[in-house]
């Protein structure tokens, strides 16, 4: 009989021989790359460096997005707000995004910056399909939201949902861009900064997250907070999210992630520790449960799916 690295082999899986341990070039300590430009790559077409980004208005035009994950998306564009098709975890997972952005500002929520109700600004970088932005719109304490998204096919499907809710339509509600990120206008102070910048499920999909981070700073306003989702880089995910879920159960189709794209909550918190300005990180971890859907787990985040955030300072 095959071993089991045999049988997935065969069907196309092949198992990992160990942890990755990656390159310097591509390290955050490890996976958070310092310089993408030393490391060639048809996946990524930034020359952005290592060095921080400053806040002018000019801005780049270089891009973290990797066309091959673009194409992906686009093909499930059509599905996006199927509660029961490929987002389906998505859509189940959306209520702790909320959940966790407001513990996050509840730790701040003395800060002389926080805004008051009605008036949070959200820029939601990877809004894919709208479903977290849609969500954010209606809150009321929501003064508008922006998604940015490279996929012209997804976006698509984002205004055709949003024109349903007579509530969306409010001018400066919801306003959807076709960019990628680095691709915005920097800007020129707090008025065009932003209190939430969310990047939900989008980490483990940048090849270099360094300069794809460097390029989403400086949109969050002094004491807002930059919260995002992913996945570290462990056995139990490789297991659960590509055997399980890609190729046993086909909750999401094949090929929707890369492992060795996965960033450690670890590998986070150090690289945000040196960041001058940044401080008060956060994290949740989570785990789903066929049947019941995502619940939070105490230390989840050192094996599978979690949330992080991470504050700018005020001064």
């Amino acid at each position: 009989m095959a071993s089991a690295g045999g049988r997935l082999a065969l069907r196309g899986i092949r198992p990992p021989t160990k942890l990755p341990t990656l390159s310097p070039s591509r390290q955050l300590p490890v996976r958070i790359c310092a310089n993408p430009s030393s490391v060639p790559s048809a996946r990524y077409t930034s020359t952005t460096t290592s060095q921080p980004p400053n806040e002018s208005t000019e801005h780049e035009t270089q891009s973290s997005v990797d066309p091959a994950e673009i194409r992906h998306f686009d093909g499930l564009a059509s599905s996006w707000w199927d509660p029961y098709g490929t987002s389906r975890l998505l859509h189940l997972m959306n209520p702790l995004r909320h959940t966790f952005i407001s513990r996050c500002r509840a730790t701040s929520a003395k800060s002389a910056s926080s805004a008051p109700s009605g008036q949070l600004r959200y820029l939601d970088v990877g809004c894919g399909g709208g479903i977290f932005a849609e969500s954010a719109a209606r809150l009321p304490g929501t003064a508008s939201v922006t998604g940015v998204d490279p996929s012209p096919a997804v976006l698509a499907v984002a205004r055709a949902h949003a024109r349903r809710d007579p509530v969306l339509l409010e001018p400066g509600r919801l306003e959807y861009r076709n960019a990628a990120v680095e691709q915005l206008a920097r800007p020129e102070g707090p008025g065009q900064q932003y209190d939430v910048v969310s990047l939900f499920e989008v980490l483990e999909h940048v090849s270099y997250p360094a300069p794809f981070l460097q390029s989403v700073m400086p949109h969050v306003k002094p004491g807002g907070w930059l919260v995002l989702s992913t996945i570290a880089r462990t056995w139990t995910s490789w297991l659960t999210t590509k055997v399980v879920a890609e190729e046993v159960v086909r909750m999401v189709p094949r090929g929707t992630h890369d492992w060795s794209k996965y960033v450690n909550e670890s590998e986070l918190r150090a690289w945000f520790a040196k960041q001058p300005g940044w401080d008060n990180s956060q994290t949740m971890g989570v785990v789903y449960v066929p049947g019941m859907g995502w619940s939070e787990v105490r230390g989840g985040e050192g094996f599978g799916n979690y949330f992080f955030g991470v504050q700018k300072s005020i001064s």
